[in-house]
């Protein structure tokens, strides 16, 4: 029996992740910009997202929620965050019982920390929730460079189920039942993404990545083994994998963020001039507070919230990473 998605977000992931299940089953985008809509469906392009992109001629798109899931099987969420739970308390009424809901945001909400599989649990108990997630940059996946990601759900044999649905030609799908070290390992990269990016902007040099590469990976696996995660996830595609892709690549929001802020740019300006979500920018706030909580040590994520949010200028930062204790090296956890 083929399956039916229902995917609301019209960004730039959510529009390829789309494209990518419209080849193995009927699939509905949902989009709030009638334009948007009337592109998709029209010209199957999404120019202001995906410039220069051809989307699967089958994939269809609407500005209603309710013709979106009603009679999906598979609810995929491409929201941002901090829009997650009210997009779904929209969608609620209309979805079936025990339909699995796929998140694709990688960022954690502000006013309570929880991760987007915990408001799914919250919202929609019952139905199985899950995380696409890894090295995913949207325009390389869409226009067929070879790539990998990540299903976590707690049931395997759904998440293998999903497997089909999700993985299409160069794009292969690899599922994890560790739910909580994928949903952190792709919100907290983030943060590290940022800071590669103002070394960059800033021309710190290769070797400056390199370290903060790697010791951002320590850091973020320190919080997610605290939280529950597995280590093992972070020296997987869901952690080492997509914090190398988001820290290393020009195509990457939060990296753009922090090229910019290296070059002298203040951050209300960089937001204005993006299209789409840096999660970032708002997880850091969360991260700050979950480092206290669970009593880790996270410099970086310290020095780029101080950036962020304090006035600290980028100098600042990395003057207060050199003035760390250098202790061991050793494996987190």
């Amino acid at each position: 029996m083929k399956l039916q998605v229902g995917l609301l977000g019209g960004g730039s992931w959510g529009t390829t992740v789309a494209s990518l299940t419209a080849k193995n089953a009927k699939t509905i985008l949902w989009a709030r910009n009638q334009e948007t809509v009337d592109e998709i469906n029209t010209h199957h392009t999404n120019e202001k997202y995906l410039p220069d992109a051809k989307l699967t001629s089958s994939l269809k798109a609407s500005t209603s929620i309710k013709e979106t899931v009603e009679d999906a099987d598979v609810i995929v969420m491409g929201v941002p965050a901090q829009s997650f739970r009210e997009v779904l308390l929209e969608a609620k009424p209309h979805i079936r019982p025990w339909v699995p809901i796929i998140n694709l945001a990688k960022g954690l909400e502000i006013s309570t920390k929880m991760r987007m599989t915990e408001i799914i649990e919250e919202i929609m108990p019952g139905h199985p929730a899950g995380v696409l997630t890894g090295p995913n940059l949207a325009k390389e996946i869409h226009f067929g460079n070879a790539a990998a990601a990540v299903i976590a759900m707690v049931d395997k044999t759904i998440a293998s189920k999903l497997q089909d649905v999700f993985s299409s030609g160069l794009f292969r799908v690899y599922t994890n039942s560790d739910v909580i070290g994928c949903e952190l390992g792709g919100a907290l990269k983030n943060i590290i993404a940022i800071a590669t990016g103002m070394g960059d902007g800033a021309n710190a040099g290769d070797n400056t990545r390199a370290a903060i590469i790697t010791r951002g990976l320590a850091e973020l696996t320190r919080l997610g083994i605290a939280m529950g995660g597995k280590q093992r996830t972070f020296y997987g595609l869901a952690g080492m994998g997509d914090l190398v892709a988001t820290c290393s690549s020009d195509k990457s929001r939060n990296h753009h963020v922090g090229f910019q802020l290296g070059r002298g740019k203040n951050l209300e300006q960089i937001i204005a001039e993006m299209n789409e979500v840096a999660e970032g920018v708002k997880t850091a706030k969360v991260v700050m507070e979950l480092a206290k909580e669970y009593k880790v040590d996270m410099p970086i994520s310290e020095e780029i919230y101080k950036v962020l949010y304090e006035g600290n200028t980028i100098n600042e930062a990395f003057r207060g990473l050199l003035r760390y204790e250098v202790g061991s090296e050793k494996e987190p956890g």
